[in-house]
């Protein structure tokens, strides 16, 4: 009887190695040859001489193929198979491909590896030569032996087991031996005629060259091409925009060589993901590549497209919508909520200047967020500051078109590390799918919004483009080319102090009084009850209010403190921008008290806004505003006065004129009635506090104006002949500035704020050289702006700007100089004046101090501004002293990791063009190690998951994670063509093994979703784990409920699980009975619904690893 090899029982390998241990050749047939496999049985066939009689012939039958390939190779008729010349070639190509795949599947090993060499090894020397069947299917599996043996000179076995390890020794099978003389001839006879077949093709040469091309090849790889097969495959988006798609025929001369490429990768990312974020800095032509996209999608997709922007942009849109020919409409960004609703579908939109929409409870945001959804429309976001104050400013901006539950493919990693985990994720947030935009709300990590905006964004900076697209002219100075020609320079942004005297210690004049410490504390102490009322209403007198009471009441409870911390603030910026508006605002700040004090003495009803929550909604959209109460020009034209006579009469004028039917209409009305008598007394309070500063600086006087007469000075005595802008915070400094400086006899003098009725037109006016416009003698020299003009226009002619106050945030002063530092900038320097005190400087970080104090005190902080306070004392001595560099574009700036592993990549193949062959051609899990320079030992893999995610992750040398940031790996593992390649640690394949275990952990762990608190799943999950957790390691928990419980936050519940389970619930049986109920459930495989009930791969593909050798240890 023959013996059965089943490996079960009998394990065929070890039958095998014992025989070809005493064989001096042998002959394998089998369907399928796993290349590893050979590691088996590779030291038995060392020992052998090599070429015909002293080496191995493996004959594969029927290698995978696909079925298409199959149905097309083999053809039958009345002769039989047909095989010809060219078909076996193609068959023979695809077989290799199957062998490069084998390679590429899997967790490398050092015995894998000396394996896969050994058989390149023994292939080369003809110990082992393989052939490739393909006249018809072969699905035998013979091994023949030969020994030196009289009595037995040949043995065999047939059966099912395949050259792999899976059919030698891990799953059962079915062989016999083969121990007849006589029989084993005739197999061997079987044997010669298949090897000697016509299209039985030798494939020896290519699998070595396999082997010798894989990881596991014998010569090192320069760690160089490595990181050059890192940035390759990051940058694979972008590098397929500009593949796929084409610039526009009518911007092909009009586009820089950069903004071609963010058009084309914009393109890309616009259709694969349904929005774009387009994000460089200031200056670098947005608008430009944001035009250009669309036409490629009107020209590819027919789609038109609308242009939501500040109303200040519309005419500029508009000539681009001419200039361009596009099919394009524009409506104003304050315009949305009324007329958005009722446009027809456009299958595009941009939005313009989008940081303006931060805040996703304003009704401007609902307003375009409904519609982008309800006509399913692409979105182009544009802005040079995507962010102000903390993430979720940015995260708005992409919910527009990010629906808050879709599947992102990515989860914020670097959060759910610091709160332990996967698990403990899910516990926290259960309605938050842990790959979804909401959740990356939960982070505050760097690393997990870079990985965010990776998908979305591209952002480049001036230093980037500087690096990877300008050309040095012989003085070694930059410069971008346009196609004409002309050369287009990187100006040097250099502030300048424009300074003016405090007056000296124990002098009092206008300055002194308005930064007395007493008056500043006085606007500390403020309760300012109009912007806070909510806090003044009587509980006991809401109890029948009818619905659109309450829903004022409601509205008012919305704002809480953060309108009073705008309030104040504002009073402040107003003190240092001019002692004028400062005064003004005052003022007018009384006049709207009498107004309430009058409705309240009288019994009236109170007008508070036409919508209070999107007033407060505008407040935080906006950085700076002009004049954030919209009461008419009955109380906006007042002057000044400290009668309070005067006050009162004017109240009583200005509420019957609210009450006219064509005015009432622009408030809200609420009854005073349901207000405390405590709001009476604060009204009073803070009115008599104000009449106090006022009093005391009733008389202001241009003439004694220390900050006009130095502002004076500079325009006609030291850039006399230059265009200057000014930009001041304030309409109402911007008028008092015009005021004086015409009366001064300044000429070509223009102002222009948010009540301009072209704002654009007087841009033209101001720069007209930049507009393709023709000089004149009514050209605009010295231009006076609010930041009406900070956003969009392109004022190049002027180079020189001054900021007449300053900006809380140091951003608004980099948006400014972007109006005159842009691209066809003439001039090598952009001067950026900064009215500022010669002594005194620290009086106006003290009284900036003092209110974030106090503001913070009172939790009137809205936002998070609080991050305008730190380090704002160090930028206004930076400006101060006239630091270099500080008005720098960079220190806002990240770069796109999309674009910036692109230009690596092609600025690699800029200086070598061959790597645009190797590289591509480095098959997966390829290797090299090199000096770790300081940082920790360990190992670097990349590596792309069944979702399609890209992860870089560095374990140090115990496995322990490191780092899983794109960015930071990338430059840790930047290195130069020459850098030199190390022996490989090691453990270097059991660190990459250890490192694509985490990251599989954490591809499983985010595909699970527990549900709601009310789910089924959510219920038994949590009730399992609370009994794991307290009997882990007694009889009570067995290993078939631990993989229940995984399966269960992996995967989706059977319908049936699910009903039985609901019972479970209901009947309220004990823990022991579900334990039981479970484990049942799992065995029989009717609790979850694994897809393809577990045979599908879900291992990450590994595309190559970095050692890094750290010498110091």
């Amino acid at each position: 009887m023959p013996r059965i090899f089943d490996n079960i029982n009998e394990s065929l390998l070890t039958y095998l190695q014992d025989t070809l241990e005493h064989s001096y050749r042998a002959d394998f047939c089998v369907g399928f040859f796993n290349l590893r496999g050979w590691a088996s049985i590779d030291h038995n066939v060392e020992k052998w001489n090599g070429w015909d009689g002293a080496c191995a012939r493996v004959l594969v039958g029927m290698q995978r193929l696909p079925i298409e390939e199959l149905k097309a190779a083999f053809r039958s008729d009345e002769d039989g198979i047909r095989m010809d010349i060219k078909t076996a070639s193609n068959l023979r190509k695809k077989c290799a491909e199957q062998f490069k795949e084998q390679l590429v599947i899997g967790i490398p090993t050092n015995r894998d590896e000396a394996a896969l060499r050994e058989l390149s090894a023994q292939i080369k020397s003809k110990k082992v030569i393989v052939k490739l069947h393909l006249s018809f299917p072969l699905h035998a599996k013979l091994y023949l032996m030969h020994k030196e043996d009289n009595n037995a000179p040949i043995v065999g076995v047939v059966g099912s087991s395949n050259l792999t390890m899976s059919g030698l020794e891990r799953q059962g099978e079915l062989n016999v031996d083969v121990l007849d003389y006589d029989a084993c001839k005739k197999l061997q006879s079987w044997f010669e005629e298949r090897w000697a077949d016509q299209y039985c093709i030798d494939i020896s040469a290519e699998l070595a060259e396999i082997i010798d091309n894989s990881w596991a090849r014998e010569t090192t790889i320069p760690p160089y091409h490595i990181y050059l097969k890192m940035v390759y495959h990051l940058s694979q988006e972008a590098r397929a925009g500009l593949n796929e798609f084409k610039i526009p025929k009518v911007f092909k001369n009009k586009l820089f060589a950069f903004q071609q490429a963010a058009v084309l990768i914009a393109a890309k990312k616009l259709y694969n993901r349904n929005g774009v974020f387009i994000g460089d800095v200031v200056g670098l032509g947005k608008t430009f590549t944001a035009c250009a996209v669309a036409k490629i999608f009107e020209e590819d997709y027919y789609y038109s497209t609308l242009i939501i922007c500040p109303a200040n942009l519309i005419e500029m849109w508009n000539s681009y919508i001419d200039e361009y020919d596009l099919k394009a409409e524009v409506i104003s960004m304050s315009a949305v909520q009324k007329n958005l609703k009722d446009k027809k579908r456009f299958r595009l939109v941009i939005i313009d200047e989008s940081h303006n929409l931060r805040n996703h409870k304003g009704e401007r945001y609902k307003a375009i967020r409904t519609y982008l959804s309800e006509n399913e429309s692409k979105v182009i976001l544009l802005s040079a500051t995507p962010y102000n104050k903390d993430y979720k400013d940015l995260s708005n901006q992409l919910r527009l078109f990010i629906p808050d539950d879709q599947d992102l493919g990515i989860s914020p990693e670097r959060y759910i590390e610091s709160i332990k985990g996967y698990h403990q994720y899910a516990m926290k947030h259960p309605d938050t799918p842990i790959r979804s935009i909401r959740a990356f709300e939960k982070s505050e990590f760097p690393d997990d919004w870079r990985e965010l905006i990776r998908l979305y964004m591209i952002r480049r900076t001036r230093t980037f483009i500087k690096e990877n697209y300008a050309i040095p002219d012989d003085n070694n100075e930059l410069y971008l080319e346009f196609p004409d020609g002309k050369k287009s320079y990187f100006p040097v942004r250099t502030p300048k102090k424009l300074g003016y005297e405090l007056p000296i210690e124990g002098q009092q004049d206008q300055y002194t009084r308005l930064y007395n410490e007493e008056q500043v504390d006085l606007i500390g102490s403020l309760s300012l009850p109009r912007y806070g009322l909510a806090g003044y209403v009587d509980e006991s007198k809401c109890k029948h209010l009818s619905a659109a009471e309450q829903k004022i009441v409601e509205d008012l409870s919305r704002a809480g403190k953060r309108l009073i911390g705008f309030c104040r603030t504002n009073l402040f910026k107003r003190l240092e921008s001019s002692g004028y508006s400062y005064l003004l605002s005052l003022c007018r700040h009384i006049q709207r008290n009498f107004i309430f004090i009058h409705a309240i003495e009288n019994e009236l009803d109170l007008p508070i806004g036409k919508n209070y929550t999107d007033m407060v909604s505008s407040f935080l959209d906006l950085d700076d505003t002009d004049d954030f109460e919209d009461d008419s020009d009955q109380v906006s034209a007042i002057e000044f006065s400290h009668d309070t006579s005067l006050y009162i009469k004017r109240a009583m004028e200005s509420y019957e004129y609210f009450m006219q039917p064509n005015i009432r209409k622009r408030f809200v009305w609420i009854d005073s009635k349901l207000f405390s008598k405590r709001l009476l007394k604060a009204l009073q309070d803070d009115t008599d506090k104000l009449l106090k500063i006022v009093t005391a600086n009733y008389s202001w006087e241009p003439q004694q104006d220390r900050q006009i007469q130095a502002l004076y000075k500079l325009i006609m005595e030291i850039h006399a002949h230059d265009k200057i802008l000014i930009f001041t915070q304030f309409a109402d400094t911007a008028y008092y500035l015009y005021q004086q400086l015409s009366k001064m006899s300044v000429s070509h003098l223009a102002v222009a704020t948010g009540a301009s009725d072209n704002p654009t037109e007087i841009a033209r006016q101001f720069s007209p050289i930049s507009h393709n416009l023709h000089q004149s003698t009514k050209d605009i020299r010295v231009l006076i702006a609010t930041d009406v003009l900070s956003e969009g226009q392109n004022l190049q002619d002027c180079h020189i700007m001054l900021n007449y106050d300053l900006p809380w945030a140091i951003i608004r002063l980099i948006q400014r100089a972007g109006r005159i530092d842009r691209i066809g900038q003439n001039a090598k320097e952009i001067l950026c004046y900064n009215v500022l005190p010669e002594k005194g400087i620290e009086k106006i970080i003290n009284v900036r101090a003092r209110l974030g104090k106090r503001i913070s005190q009172n939790a009137e902080v809205f936002g998070s501004d609080e991050v305008f306070f730190a380090g704002d004392p160090t930028s206004i001595v930076n400006l101060y002293n006239e630091k270099a560099g500080i008005l720098d574009d960079e220190q806002d700036a990240e770069i796109d990791l999309g674009s910036y592993a692109y230009q690596i990549w092609k600025n690699a193949i800029d200086k070598d063009k061959n790597l645009e062959r190797l590289i591509p051609e480095l098959p997966n899990i390829v290797y090299s190690s090199m000096e770790s320079n300081g940082e920790p030992g360990g190992v670097i893999i990349y590596a792309r998951t069944v979702h399609d995610n890209d992860i870089l992750a560095w374990v140090d040398t115990m496995g322990n994670m490191i780092s899983q940031s794109q960015k930071r790996i990338l430059e840790v593992t930047a290195c130069e063509p020459d850098t030199k390649s190390l022996p490989k640690l090691e453990i270097h394949h059991e660190l990459v093994g250890k490192g694509i275990a985490i990251i599989n952990t954490s591809e499983r762990d985010t595909s699970g979703s527990l549900g709601r608190k009310s789910s089924i799943k959510r219920q038994l999950y949590t009730k399992l784990d609370e009994f794991i957790k307290e009997n882990d390691g007694t009889i009570f928990v067995s290993t078939a409920l631990k993989k229940a419980v995984e399966a269960i936050y992996r995967y989706p519940l059977k319908e049936d699980a699910k009903n039985i389970i609901s019972r479970y619930f209901k009947t309220k049986e004990p823990i022991d009975a579900l334990v039981k109920l479970v484990e049942s459930l799992w065995e029989e495989n009717k609790l979850c619904t694994d897809p393809d009930d577990g045979n599908y791969n879900d291992e990450p593909q590994i595309i190559c690893s970095m050692g890094l050798i750290d010498k110091r240890n």
